[in-house]
């Protein structure tokens, strides 16, 4: 494993440029202040590296969060047969950091102007959010061809932005995801991949765990943190207050991982600023209560997985809860007119309630309302974000990387995948 900042830098970033002239150079980079977007894109590494690839397949990671998480994914096949380098920022940068941080991703952003020499030694970067853009945009890395995971298979307005005509290549989980991107983003659709989802191969081995044993049912609340989407500032504490009332239910409250990131949440695709608060201490010691605001199992589909019944708002979750058919709530805090908006699609896959009055209700027929409708139409939801087939997502997200990369430096003979 090396550190950009000494790996990269005076006579070594101009050793770094001619060898990527001898071995084509795969980047997957991880830049985030949390963890859940390293599933959706370090399985196509891992299996760029099973099939053969006989470039060099490089992870790069900004935190020591997700430098461990890459190490727990990838194992010893990590900063041996894949390289790890984790990227830092300079002491100016840092001291801008610790000023904006706690409103800002102000690191995240940073990142980029104190590691170019790293970027330009690339040819090809897997990401799985935006930000990269900015190499191309602001540092101009124009040669720098930079590929699009997307992190999660949701219907908000900000994944289908014209943002995304901005990768050199997309990779994108099904049929419903490509054609919103081609007619809102406007993306080409030759520059358009459907692979599946990669997340869904590290399930192979996974387990259905137990949570809360004394309840009947098990209800995961899982909201988003937009101010402006998430039921959780206008309605959380009293959510809570619905099942301290009624022990037959259980309930993990796992919410989207930035909403307690930070002590104010600011949000871009419609300017909104608050706090996610404090939760009372009242909440904490419920025999049917599990608040996890983060940890490993908020990511790694261990609730989707456990829960017998979801009550979200906007988060991209409910698509992986629905790998197994269950009975799904949506709480509409905000009344948004959303019949008929693709950005609520999700909401045709349970019953949707605009107060946490009616949660008492809406579980109770919960089930009865799943098996004589939403059943059918979660699969049919499912079927159209994820195009699964018997080839493994990873294998070909990672087919797709190598035909991309072929396509665009066709003198490359070496750029294949072996084995696949």
């Amino acid at each position: 494993m090396h550190v950009a900042k000494e790996f990269f830098c005076g006579a070594t970033a101009e050793a770094a440029c001619q060898r990527r002239q001898a071995r084509m150079r795969i980047g997957f980079l991880f830049n985030h202040d949390q963890i859940h977007q390293v599933a959706h894109s370090l399985p196509i590494a891992l299996a760029l590296e099973r099939g053969g690839f006989s470039g060099d397949i490089v992870v790069a990671t900004t935190t020591p969060a997700l430098a461990a998480e890459v190490r727990r994914i990838g194992g010893e096949t990590i900063g041996t047969r894949i390289e790890h380098v984790e990227l830092a920022t300079s002491g100016f940068s840092r001291g801008l950091d610790a000023v904006l941080g706690k409103l800002l991703p102000a690191q995240k952003l940073l990142i980029y102007k104190d590691n170019l020499d790293f970027f330009r030694a690339l040819d090809v970067l897997v990401v799985a959010e935006k930000t990269s853009l900015l190499l191309k945009t602001r540092y101009g890395l124009k040669d720098l061809a930079i590929v699009h995971t997307r992190h999660g298979a949701g219907d908000r307005a900000i994944g289908f932005n014209k943002a995304s005509a901005g990768f050199d290549h997309v990779l994108c989980s099904g049929p419903k995801i490509r054609d919103r991107l081609i007619r809102e983003a406007g993306v080409a659709p030759d520059a358009i991949s459907v692979v599946g989802y990669p997340k869904f191969d590290l399930l192979r081995e996974a387990k259905r765990h137990r949570f809360l044993p004394t309840a009947e049912k098990v209800v995961l609340y899982n909201p988003h943190p937009s101010p402006h989407l998430s039921s959780w500032y206008r309605h959380g504490h009293q959510v809570f207050d619905s099942f301290l009332d009624n022990p037959r239910y259980g309930i993990i409250f796992a919410p989207h991982v930035m909403l307690f990131q930070r002590n104010f949440v600011v949000t871009i695709d419609r300017l909104t600023v608050d706090s996610a608060g404090a939760i009372p201490q009242r909440y904490l010691r419920g025999d049917n209560v599990k608040i996890d605001l983060g940890s490993r199992a908020s990511t790694d589909m261990t609730y989707t997985l456990a829960a017998d019944i979801y009550l979200g708002d906007a988060s991209s979750q409910v698509y992986e809860f629905l790998l197994q058919p269950r009975p799904c709530i949506f709480l509409n805090s905000h009344r948004h007119n959303w019949m008929g908006d693709p950005d609520f699609r999700h909401w045709e896959a349970g019953e949707v309630i605009v107060s946490p009055d009616q949660i008492p209700a809406a579980l109770a027929r919960a089930e009865d309302l799943h098996e004589t409708h939403y059943r059918a139409v979660q699969e049919e939801m499912f079927a159209e974000s994820f195009h699964i087939t018997g080839t493994p997502s990873d294998v070909r997200a990672a087919e797709a990387i190598v035909e991309f990369a072929h396509g665009r430096k066709k003198a490359r003979p070496h750029l294949r995948l072996v084995g696949a």
